[in-house]
């Protein structure tokens, strides 16, 4: 009975406060996914260096510090430049645009229609606040999410354990098996969404560079590290190539966009199936069926995390469902029937056991 009140109450609190607040679930889901990104860069290091993990984790992590800190400090020349010249750029591109639109009968009618009205104060105040409050946000959760990750992967013991003792003590050895099996499923994961995600800013920053785009290393990068979400991430990736281009003329900033388009279609029908598959043995459609879903019903955040939650929604339900429940009661099933056969085969039959009794 505790076993089974157990797992009910721990189910039922996840989807209650996944429901009152996805928003701060899918926050520490994500840091979780952080911590067990940073435990297995610095346990790899580790094993390589053979010292603790924790000197592996702590030398990943200045490693990976050092890497932001040249990176900005080498791009930041080169950005200011191209900011320079986009501004420049720019206003030609709208009067041509202009000139386009006004060829039409609905563009005239767009050009001439009043919109001081809907940048009047308080509207433009409106705009402005949402931009400023959603860039805030997405700083004050990243660093919510940084530091989740970084008291994981600290001490991943200490909250196991407390996860532990939320089940009854006769399943507490089966709960940590799982949870092995989920950490090392989401582990799976997350090296291949790094391969993957390797690859696309290789080819990316290649294929810039082969085409004399300034900054082609760093545009590499962002489309590397945007790959993370599905779907939208390489559209936001494309559009700073597309700026840096424009200076250039149309021409080059089309073949930018063919150029994210190809590496976009190789990654989605080839390089992400393929590892995933190999990995975590995710079938494509599933996990085009969780996004969908998932940004559907929470948007943005759901749609970057929904393939890990495919990932360790497939354990828990191999391990959970189909191991702990079906293949038991089919061996249940078929002890039985062995006892039956068993029990027929040594007990005579009525007629038997009369022709015995009168010879």
């Amino acid at each position: 009975m505790e076993k089974r009140a157990s797992l009910v109450i721990f189910g039922v609190g996840l989807a209650v406060l996944t429901v009152l607040a996805p928003s701060a679930m899918f926050l520490v889901f994500a840091g979780i996914l952080l911590a067990i990104l940073f435990r297995a860069c610095g346990d790899g290091l580790a094993e390589a260096a053979r010292v603790k993990p924790v000197y592996g984790l702590v030398f990943f992590l200045v490693l990976l510090a050092s890497f932001v800190v040249l990176a900005v400090m080498a791009a930041a020349p080169a950005i200011s430049e191209q900011i320079t010249a986009i501004t420049k750029a720019l206003p030609k591109g709208l009067a041509k645009l202009k000139e386009w639109i006004d060829g039409f009968g609905w563009g005239q009618r767009l050009l001439n229609r009043d919109f001081s009205e809907a940048i009047r104060w308080p509207a433009a105040t409106n705009v402005t606040t949402g931009v400023l409050s959603s860039t805030f946000g997405a700083l004050g959760d990243f660093v919510i999410i940084l530091f989740i990750g970084l008291y994981g992967a600290f001490d991943p013991t200490r909250y196991k354990k407390g996860i532990i003792l939320l089940f009854a003590p006769s399943i507490r050895l089966e709960a940590e098996e799982v949870l092995a099996k989920s950490v090392a499923s989401l582990r799976d994961w997350i090296v291949g969404q790094l391969i993957a995600m390797a690859l696309i800013g290789l080819l990316t920053g290649l294929g810039l560079w082969i085409i004399d785009m300034p900054l082609a290393l760093l545009l590499g990068l962002i489309a590397a590290i945007l790959a993370f979400i599905p779907n939208i991430g390489p559209v936001l990736a494309a559009i700073p190539g597309v700026l840096i281009a424009l200076p250039d003329g149309m021409n080059k900033a089309l073949l930018v966009i063919a150029i994210y388009a190809g590496v976009q279609t190789l990654e989605s029908y080839v390089v992400t199936p393929l590892i995933q598959r190999q990995r975590v043995k995710l079938q494509p459609a599933f996990v085009i069926s969780t996004q969908i879903l998932f940004g559907a019903l929470f948007g943005l955040i759901g749609l970057a995390i929904a393939t890990p939650f495919a990932a360790l929604a497939k354990t828990l339900a191999l391990e959970l469902y189909v191991k702990r429940y079906l293949e038991r009661e089919d061996a249940m099933s078929d002890s039985r029937a062995r006892d039956r056969d068993e029990s027929g085969a040594s007990m005579p039959t009525y007629g038997a056991a009369r022709k015995a009794s009168n010879p």
